[in-house]
């Protein structure tokens, strides 16, 4: 069974979206295993999260990941920013 998922998440800024993307580009580079592959593009002022997998299991697996690195990386862009 093929899954399939997409998340756009909404930027306020394009300076948040390059930061979200370059944070996520190691991870997204290193792809976790075989059994999941993932993307992440932007659209105007969303970013485009992709995830394709060989079953449902890869896929949550995949997702949950990849959400806890998004919401970690925009609650440390929130902190820094209430900072400065």
């Amino acid at each position: 069974m093929k899954a399939k998922a997409t998340v756009r998440f909404p930027l306020e800024s394009e300076r948040k979206l390059t930061a979200l993307i370059k944070a996520l580009t190691p991870e997204v580079c290193k792809q976790m295993g075989t059994r999941s592959r993932v993307t992440v593009t932007r659209d105007q002022l969303f970013m485009v999260l992709n995830v394709e997998a060989e079953d449902i299991v890869a896929l949550r697996s995949a997702l949950n990941a990849y959400l806890r690195w998004v919401n970690s990386t925009l609650r440390v862009m929130e902190i820094v920013s209430k900072n400065s």
